[in-house]
């Protein structure tokens, strides 16, 4: 049986202002209040899991304890079939310590440049963890195609080249509101909400 969420604060286990806003935007619903890692000045552990699970547990559970409060974090990325998953859970170091994606950017469009295949999507691991150490966990996915250059400033990391499934425009050139209906984020809220929020 999963446990359920009966508390009203929740924190927000992630130093990354655009993932923060959008996890507060899916929880606006629910009476929550959401605290920033950084708001409490929380460390980051390091990720050593081999998958998007594992990290943002590794990630919760550490908030969790901190704060001694109920911590949901995430941990996403974007895969790449043709470049054999990359970058993967690596998706933000690619970027680098001062998270520059413009530079992760051109550097997928440079691996891809003797790939026929396009294809890529983005995973979203969520996970729920209480000081106690107890997690649920839930994965999300969205499916599409890598464009480049890239297009669009709306958004952030790799949305400028990830042209959704059905769509003829990247994350970075939709609507805030319209990007998160569909997006990685908001299937894996979707999951967890059913497990752990909704009566």
């Amino acid at each position: 049986m999963a446990r359920r969420f009966a508390g009203d604060r929740l924190v927000i286990a992630s130093h990354n202002a655009g993932k923060v806003r959008e996890i507060g935007d899916l929880l606006a619903r629910y009476d929550v209040t959401t605290i920033a890692a950084i708001e409490l000045t929380l460390a980051e552990p390091e990720e050593t899991g081999a998958t998007f699970v594992a990290n943002a547990e590794i990630k919760a559970v550490a908030a969790a304890r901190a704060a001694q409060l109920p911590a949901l974090a995430d941990d996403s990325g974007l895969v790449v079939p043709a470049l054999g998953g990359a970058p993967g859970i690596n998706s933000a170091r690619w970027a680098g310590r001062q998270r520059n994606f413009t530079k992760a950017m051109a550097r997928l469009e440079r691996e891809m440049s003797d790939k026929d295949d396009r294809a890529a999507y983005f995973v979203c691991a969520l996970s729920l963890a209480w000081p106690d150490g107890h997690t649920e966990s839930v994965e999300g996915r969205a499916d599409g195609v890598l464009v480049f250059p890239p297009r669009g400033d709306r958004g952030f990391g790799y949305d400028p080249v990830f042209q959704p499934a059905g769509y003829r425009i990247t994350y970075g050139e939709m609507e805030p509101a319209a990007k998160l209906a569909i997006n990685h984020r908001s299937d894996a809220f979707r999951k967890l909400l059913a497990v752990c929020f909704d009566a």
